[in-house]
């Protein structure tokens, strides 16, 4: 099997190559920086990623991770920070599923696993154009599922929840940790490991029956609304209703 893996240099993009690869994919490792053999490519360049697609040649699956954010507040974000963060976050994503998919449409099979983040359902303040750019990514996703589910792609995304990585310094602060750790149901931070467990799922063909689907690894924290908010009547009132039953 081989596997494409962009934004791989580091971060969670890092941790899925490693995982694809311990499972034994010939492992493609797409970024504009990174370590030793690492490609260097701009996924938001069209050119640029058919002719790497035409060097590497056939692959099995292709993983579109890579992403980059400008957070602010909207009345601050500028034209050029919108249009960046779209470009590499769902243009680049295109570009790599319409290059790399050419070949898996020739031959009738091919696993696209897309990384959005529970920012695609969840409204996040002060994020900017993420929030939007992981939304678009996720309905290219269903887009992908439905017209090439009959040729025999399989096209899924993976949200991460809060997950550090060397790239959300903010989680550098302890109480933005214990703050964020005590929001999530199973009270804990997610991990890049995490995430790439459900990946290397995906990409498997142990997920052969899996398409259009969206699988966020947050610890349940996107399902949490409830938990955050007074119960009416506090757990007191809660507890006796439970016992009427």
């Amino acid at each position: 099997m081989k596997a494409v893996v962009t934004g791989a240099g580091r971060g969670i993009g890092a941790v899925i190559a490693g995982r694809l690869a311990a499972e034994g994919a010939e492992v493609v490792r797409l970024d504009l920086d990174g370590p030793a053999g690492t490609h260097r490519c701009d996924v938001g360049d069209a050119a640029a990623v058919a002719a790497l697609a035409s060097e590497v040649g056939d692959v099995d699956v292709l993983v579109n991770n890579a992403a980059i954010w400008r957070f602010a507040p909207l009345e601050e974000v500028t034209p050029d920070d919108f249009e960046a963060v779209l470009r590499v976050n769902v243009v680049g994503a295109f570009n790599c599923t319409q290059a790399f998919g050419r070949a898996m449409l020739r031959r009738g099979s091919g696993a696209i696993v897309n990384i959005i983040s529970i920012a695609a359902p969840l409204a996040d303040p002060g994020v900017g154009a993420y929030s939007a750019s992981k939304a678009a990514l996720l309905a290219l996703t269903r887009q992908v599922a439905v017209e090439w589910g009959p040729r025999g792609i399989r096209c899924n995304a993976v949200g991460p929840g809060f997950v550090p990585t060397p790239g959300t310094s903010f989680y550098d602060d302890p109480g933005v940790r214990d703050a964020r750790s005590a929001a999530v149901p199973l009270r804990r931070l997610g991990t890049p490991d995490d995430v790439a467990d459900v990946v290397a799922f995906l990409a498997s063909e142990r997920a052969s029956y899996v398409t259009g689907q969206a699988l966020y690894v947050d610890g349940g924290v996107s399902q949490s609304l409830m938990e955050q908010l007074p119960s009416p009547g506090g757990d007191g009132a809660r507890a006796a209703q439970g016992a009427a039953r």
